[in-house]
């Protein structure tokens, strides 16, 4: 009889082990996905809502085992909203760690540096994952960088992160700013960095640059900078052929070859870094510059220097057949 126990305790241990041993398997082993899944857990969703979601996506064999065995053996922790890249064959742990851990998949949009605001319209509108509709943003307004953002975010909160990071840019560098600086407001100085932006895309330039327009609006001189011409025509966007006399000649509020002074508005985005060369230009006593025919430019202090540099210019130009 007393062997007889024996044996019923050593089955029923036997089949405590093979239950808890299939318990904890069930929990660890890989899950029915043959492919990395994206999900997206909405914001509120209980852990019983979001293991439905994951069993309709494939990823669970069962959403009730998932949910028993995450009682028992997934914390207390609660899920974080957002979207998820769950890979091939996750285990029931796995996931659950993911969505806990809200390591959530990053998405990224760039706007590039002098990107004007219809190409950053144009650039979140194409954004299939985005929601609702913006309008174009205010020339000069938009940090350019590069932002994260989640699937089924709103195009106008993402907007909202890149404006916001402009004005705390601007506000953090105006305080800094040299007294050697021409501009009066933050915003002459996103006006005058955006032309800085457009004229050079050298790092090392774009203080020199700052400080030959400096020295131009200082002695009531024409900026003449060719993007100022081309901005009312394109709003910003290449022009994709040679400027036209009729265009140089054109009376606006923007081109610099026909006024004394800044033009009315900026005319793209600048880089924080343009925004800081214009507020702590360079000591120079430049006042020309010309494209040196090495992706540069060559500076000069006086016209007739500027002539000459120009005439190499155009010799490059000849000989490349561009004129």
């Amino acid at each position: 009889m007393r062997k007889f126990g024996c044996l019923i305790f050593g089955i029923f241990a036997l089949a405590a082990v093979l239950i808890g041993g299939n318990f904890v398997y069930g929990w660890t082993a890989a899950g029915p996905s043959e492919r990395d899944v994206t999900v997206v857990i909405p914001k509120g969703a209980s852990l019983t809502k979001a293991a439905k979601q994951l069993e309709e996506a494939d990823l669970l064999k069962s959403a009730d085992a998932f949910l028993f065995r995450a009682k028992i053996l997934g914390g207390g922790t609660s899920i974080k909203p957002g979207e998820y890249l769950i890979p091939a064959g996750a285990s029931n742990r796995d996931i659950l760690n993911i969505i806990q851990g809200g390591k959530v998949r990053q998405r990224l949009v760039t706007i590039t540096e002098g990107m004007p605001s219809i190409m950053v319209y144009e650039r979140l509108m194409a954004i299939e994952e985005l929601s609702g509709d913006i309008d174009v943003p205010a020339e000069g307004s938009v940090m350019p960088e590069s932002y994260s953002f989640q699937k089924g975010e709103s195009r106008a909160k993402v907007l909202g992160r890149m404006q916001d990071a402009m004005t705390k840019a601007i506000d953090e560098l105006w305080a800094k700013r040299s007294p050697n600086t021409v501009v009066k407001t933050p915003q002459e100085a996103i006006i005058l960095a955006a032309i800085v932006e457009k004229e050079t895309q050298i790092a090392a330039e774009r203080p020199i640059v700052a400080g030959v327009y400096s020295n131009r609006l200082r002695q009531n001189m024409m900026l003449q900078a060719d993007p100022t011409i081309i901005y009312p025509i394109t709003k910003g966007k290449p022009l994709g052929r040679r400027i036209l006399k009729s265009e140089i000649q054109s009376v606006n509020d923007y081109n610099t070859y026909a006024m004394i002074g800044l033009p009315k508005g900026p005319i793209a985005n600048p880089s924080k870094a343009s925004i800081e060369a214009v507020l702590n230009p360079a000591k120079t006593n430049a006042l020309y510059f010309v494209a040196d025919g090495k992706g540069g430019h060559i500076f000069a202090d006086t016209l007739a220097e500027h002539n000459a540099n120009v005439e190499k210019w155009y010799a490059i130009r000849k000989q490349r057949g561009e004129m």
